[in-house]
C-alpha cells in the first residue's frame, strides 16, 4: 500500500505555492493597468496579455520534459521552482517602474513588456513544479486532498497580493503619479510581494525532500527495464495521452478564454460602470483599479468557501458543471451593476467558477497518468489548454470590443457566455476506467 503523508508534509509540498500566487495574482490584477497607465489604447489592452500565455506554452513543457529526466541531491522538480522564484523577484522589482525611467511612451511600453515576458517566464517556471511534486508525491487517495491545499495556498496568496495597492494607498501611499507612471502603491505592491515569495520558496525548499529514482520507480509501480525507460517523443506522449487529457482541455479552453477576458478589461469595466470614467489619467479611475485589488480578493474568498462544497457533490461532473455555471452568471452579471459594494455579488460567483478551475481539471488528469513515467511533461503540455485558449482570446479581444462599442462591461458578458460553454462541455470528459 502506498504510503499517507501527514496534513503538514501534504501543506509543506505546497507552501511555496502561496508565494508564486501573490506574485501571479499582481500581475492578473495589475497588468492592464500597468499599460492602461503607461498609455496604452483600451482596444489593444488584450494584445498585451497575450506574452504571459506564450512563454507558459513554451515554458512549462521544457520544465515539465526536462525535470522529468532530473535527479539531483537537491531534488527532481526543486531545482526549477528555485531558479524561476529567483528570477522572478528581479523582474518584479523592474515591471511597476516602466514608466519611471524617463523613456518615451512607445519606450515605456517595450520595457514592460520585456518585463512582462520574463515575469511570466519566470512565474511558470516557479508554478509548474509545484503541481509535478504533488503527482510524484501523493497517492491516489490523498491527491484530491492535496490539490484543495494547494488550492487553498493558491486562493490565500492571491488574496494577499489583489488587496496590497488598496492597503498600501489606506497607508498614505501615493496612489496616483505623474502622467505615464505607476502609481507607488502599485510599485510597492510588487516589491512586497517578491520579498514573500522568496521566503515561502525557501520554506519549501528547507522542508521537502524529493524521492530519489528508485523510491519514485516503486512508489509509482513503474517498469524499470530498458525498455520501459524507452524515450518517447513528445509528439508520440500527445498520440497517447489519456482521454481525459482531451476533453478536460476543451473545458478549459473556454473557461481560461473568459478569465483572460477579465483580467484584460474588469479594471476598465469597473471603472465605467461604477466610476463612470475610462480616462486612466484621473485619480478615479486609480480608485477603480485599487477597487479591482479587492474585488479580485472576493473572488479568492470565494473560491476558498466554494473549494469546500465541491466534494460534497456526489458527482465531479455535477460539482464541476454547476461551479462553471456560477462564473458564467457571475461574469454577465458585472455588466448590471454600478455599486462598487454590490459588485462583490458577481465576484463572488466567479470564485465558484475558479475554485473548480484549480482543483477539478489536475485530480483528473492526474489520476489518468498515476502509473505514465512521463507525468511532468504530460502536466506541462495540458498547460497549453491553459495557455493557447488566452492566446486566441487576446488575438481576438481587439476585435470583439469593437463589435460591442468599445464596452469593457460587455466583455464580462462575453467572459459569461463562455464560461456557460465550458460549462455544457463538462459532461464530455472521459474518466479513465480503474484496473
Amino acid at each position: 500500500m502506498k504510503r499517507d503523508l501527514s496534513f503538514r508534509q501534504l501543506t509543506d509540498l505546497s507552501f511555496g505555492f502561496f508565494g508564486v500566487q501573490i506574485a501571479y495574482a499582481l500581475q492578473s490584477a495589475n497588468v492592464s493597468r500597468i499599460f492602461a497607465t503607461l498609455g496604452a489604447d483600451p482596444h489593444d489592452l488584450s494584445y498585451f496579455w497575450i506574452l504571459p500565455p506564450l512563454m507558459g506554452m513554451i515554458v512549462q513543457p521544457i520544465v515539465g520534459a526536462c525535470s522529468d529526466r532530473t535527479w539531483t541531491r537537491f531534488g527532481r522538480r526543486i531545482p526549477y521552482l528555485f531558479i524561476g522564484s529567483i528570477c522572478s523577484i528581479i523582474v518584479m522589482a523592474m515591471l511597476p517602474n516602466a514608466g519611471a525611467f524617463g523613456l518615451t511612451v512607445s519606450a515605456a511600453m517595450t520595457f514592460g513588456l520585456i518585463s512582462l515576458m520574463f515575469l511570466d517566464t519566470s512565474i511558470n517556471m516557479a508554478m509548474q513544479p509545484f503541481k509535478m511534486m504533488v503527482g510524484d508525491m501523493v497517492n491516489e487517495k490523498q491527491k484530491s486532498l492535496a490539490y484543495s491545499i494547494q488550492s487553498f495556498l493558491c486562493n490565500a496568496g492571491s488574496l494577499v497580493g489583489f488587496v496590497f495597492p488598496f492597503v498600501f494607498t489606506l497607508l498614505g501611499i501615493a496612489n496616483t503619479a505623474d502622467k505615464g507612471v505607476v502609481p507607488d502603491s502599485v510599485v510597492y505592491s510588487f516589491y512586497a510581494g517578491a520579498v514573500i515569495l522568496i521566503l515561502c520558496v525557501i520554506y519549501t525548499v528547507t522542508h521537502v525532500k524529493e524521492m530519489n529514482p528508485e523510491e519514485y520507480a516503486k512508489f509509482h509501480d513503474i517498469d524499470t527495464t530498458p525498455k520501459a525507460e524507452k524515450k518517447q517523443s513528445i509528439i508520440r506522449l500527445i498520440i497517447d495521452a489519456p482521454a481525459a487529457f482531451w476533453t478536460v482541455g476543451l473545458v478549459q479552453f473556454f473557461c481560461w478564454a473568459a478569465f483572460m477576458y477579465m483580467w484584460s478589461y474588469l479594471t476598465g469595466a469597473v471603472a465605467e460602470n461604477v466610476w463612470g470614467t475610462t480616462d486612466t489619467t484621473t485619480a478615479e479611475y486609480q480608485e477603480a483599479g485599487n477597487w479591482v485589488g479587492i474585488l479580485y480578493a472576493v473572488q479568492a474568498l470565494g473560491s476558498v468557501v466554494w473549494a469546500v462544497v465541491i466534494p460534497r457533490f456526489k458527482s465531479s461532473h455535477w460539482a464541476y458543471s454547476i461551479s462553471l455555471l456560477l462564473g458564467g452568471i457571475g461574469f454577465a452579471s458585472i455588466y448590471l451593476v454600478h455599486d462598487q459594494y454590490l459588485m462583490f455579488i458577481p465576484l463572488l460567483l466567479v470564485g465558484c467558477g475558479w475554485a473548480a478551475m484549480l482543483a477539478l481539471p489536475f485530480t483528473i488528469l492526474t489520476n489518468a497518468l498515476q502509473k505514465s513515467s512521463a507525468m511532468g511533461t504530460y502536466l506541462g503540455l495540458f498547460n497549453c489548454t491553459i495557455c493557447l485558449p488566452q492566446i486566441v482570446a487576446a488575438i481576438v479581444g481587439g476585435a470583439l470590443m469593437s463589435l460591442v462599442g468599445g464596452s469593457q462591461p460587455m466583455m464580462m458578458v462575453i467572459a459569461g457566455a463562455l464560461m456557460v460553454v465550458g460549462s455544457i462541455a463538462v459532461w464530455n470528459i472521459k474518466r479513465e476506467k480503474k484496473n
